[in-house]
Order: structure tokens, then sequence, then C-alpha cells
């Protein structure tokens, strides 16, 4: 059990560290979320809040962020370039930081094509590694525009990284430039293959920052396939397919959350925190905390 409920003075002091994802509700109802989110208070060093994950337009990051912060957790801000411009992405970081915020997490986000409004016209005024400098300006008191600020910001800066996605080589390329950008901590995307995960933690090593492997809990076999067809990065193995379709759909998330505890077992020698993502499977998120030894 977390011995502080701060996701960064827990990896500065080397405790492995525990953060968990909450996706905003498609509407105004957060009162299933907050019950869930209260349980969490002291098992978890961070909570993790989307901002229009997968272009699925949803409650604001930053008004859930401030309601977790209320009940005491450090939560993670996630931020994409996908929907403001430079302008309103420094307004709603200097916002974040005004209401508690302290933990950002940059993002590219993913194109509105995927999403539920798919007429949305996306900005990308800024990429990822932009967006990383943007906040690194904040932090120093200046903005994107070399302007001094009245009261600069102070947050832990966050980006993400697929180990499974690109070749090793151009993967830690991308890398170094997120961590001259400002990147402190990493998010992984999901992670399946272990020992590709060792592979890759082999080498990023090699570069300042701290590791969260993400942990995307399979439902199904349906979702399983889903992921490998239409989710750049992410790789289900055929082996762990095969486990959900013989398990049928009476038994698929049980053998689904199994699968989830023995990747979390096998790749947590290698990484600084583990990164849970349950989606539906949210009111078995303290299961999944407490069978893979967690809590």
């Amino acid at each position: 059990m977390p011995s502080s409920t701060s996701l960064k003075a827990a990896l500065e002091r080397g405790e492995f560290a525990i953060t968990v994802e909450l996706n905003p509700p498609k509407g105004t109802n957060v009162t299933h979320l907050l019950e869930v989110a209260k349980d969490l208070v002291g098992k978890v060093h961070g909570v993790n809040v989307p901002d229009n994950t997968a272009a699925v337009m949803r409650a604001s990051s930053l008004a859930l962020c401030r309601l977790l912060y209320e009940q005491g957790h450090d939560p993670v801000m996630q931020v994409t370039c996908r929907d403001r411009n430079r302008l309103g992405l420094q307004s709603d970081l200097l916002g974040a930081h005004i209401l508690g915020i302290r933990n950002v997490l940059c993002l590219t986000g993913d194109p509105p094509t995927v999403g539920d409004h798919h007429d949305a016209k996306p900005v990308y005024d800024l990429d990822a590694v932009q967006l990383l400098r943007t906040v690194q300006s904040l932090n120093r008191g200046r903005d994107l525009a070399g302007k001094e600020l009245d009261g600069g910001t102070a947050f832990f800066i966050g980006g993400a990284v697929a180990p499974e996605a690109d070749p090793l080589e151009i993967l830690h390329q991308k890398l170094e430039a997120k961590i001259q950008a400002g990147a402190q901590f990493f998010q992984t995307q999901a992670i399946y293959c272990p020992e590709r995960f060792a592979q890759f933690m082999q080498e990023a090593r090699k570069h300042r920052g701290k590791f969260l492997a993400g942990i995307l809990v399979l439902r199904s076999y349906r979702m399983a396939q889903y992921l490998n067809a239409h989710i750049p990065g992410i790789h289900v193995p055929e082996a762990l397919c095969e486990e959900l379709r013989q398990a049928g759909e009476t038994r698929e998330q049980d053998v689904g959350i199994d699968i989830a505890v023995r990747l979390i077992q096998e790749i947590r020698p290698y990484c600084d925190g583990i990164h849970i993502m349950v989606g539906r499977l949210l009111p078995r998120l303290s299961e999944i905390l407490t069978k893979a030894k967690l809590i």
C-alpha cells in the first residue's frame, strides 16, 4: 500500500508506483466514479483522467481531476493536442495548477475520425513534444511566446511511449526527444508481451525518467481482436486471444482479469510502477489490485 499519495514523491523515493485510470462520464453524472475513487484513496499514488480519449466526447478531465483532488487523490491530468490551440492549452494548464493539479500527461490525441464526432475539426497546433516543451516553459515561469508569468507552474511532466510499436532504435530516439523536452515520467501503451517490454526497458534505463507500464484489462476475445486490428502500438499475442476465446462469454472477464494479474507480476521487476486501465470493468478494479498484490 502506498506510503504517500504523491506520485512524484513515490517515484523519487524509488517506491513502486500504482496509478489507475478513471474515464470521465459522457454526461454530468459522476456519482459512481466518485464512489469508486473514494475507495481508492490511500491505495494508489495517482488517478489518471483521460482527455476525450479515443476522440469520444466526455466531461472535462480538469473538472474530474479537481473532484479527485478534493477527495485526497493526486490526479494526473491528460492533455491532448487535438482539441485546443496553444492559447487554450496554456490557459487550461495554468487553470489546472491554480486548482491544485500537479501531474500532467502530454499526448497527441487520437484523430476525430476514430471517435463519435467525425465532423469535428482537429487542431494539432502543437505536437506532443512541443506540448512537453510548453509545460516545461510554464514551469520555468514563461509562456510559449517567452512572456514572463505572474506565477509559474510546478508540474510533474509525463509523456507516453509505446514499447511494442516501433523498431527499438526509433522508439528510443523518440523517448530521448521527449526527455529533452521536459518529460520526467512515462506511461506506456498497453503491454501484452513481457519479453518485448523487458528488452525495451533494458535500453530505456539508459535514459532519465521513470516508467509506468500500462496494463489494459481485456474484457473479451472480441476486445483483443479489436485492439489488434485497430489500435496502433498494441499487440495481443495469439496465445492470450485463444485463452479468452476458450473461456467463453461467461468466463471471459474472469480470464481477462487473470491475464492482467499475470502480466503485472511478470513485468513488475522491470519498471517503476504500473498503470491500470479497466474501462467497463471499473467495479472490479479493487479486486485486480488485490489479486496483483498491489494493495
